[in-house]
């Protein structure tokens, strides 16, 4: 079993040949001891590539109520939704649940925005 035993930062003792080298894309070293084979690793974390990125939204708090599209035919899944809390919106057309319960079953992508 390889286990970490040592990280250290770009500049540290023990990492600084690897700043050298890799300058500012290191950005960690870590020593791995493997325990059945008496071996040490020494690995990096290197920056490759890099842009800018744009947050969407504010994250969705795990117990916020959000609305879920199911497929009529889906009997199945709507009965999984009810028996986790989920509840029926006749005027919407949707089913409301917890997030973190929708996420639980798989049902991300047909959330409603």
């Amino acid at each position: 079993m390889k286990r970490t035993r040592l990280m250290l930062r770009p500049g540290q003792r023990g990492a600084k040949k690897l700043t050298e080298l890799y300058g500012s894309q290191l950005v960690c070293v870590r020593y791995r001891y493997d325990e059945e084979s008496g071996m040490r690793y020494k690995t990096v974390e290197l920056i490759v590539d890099e842009g800018p990125w744009i947050q969407r939204g504010s994250p969705i708090e795990l117990e916020s109520l959000v609305e879920v599209q199911i497929r009529f035919d889906d009997i199945e899944l709507r009965r999984k939704v009810k028996e986790s809390g989920g509840r029926w919106d006749s005027k919407k057309r949707v089913w409301i649940i917890r997030y973190d319960r929708a996420i639980m079953l798989g049902l991300k992508k047909q959330i409603v925005t």
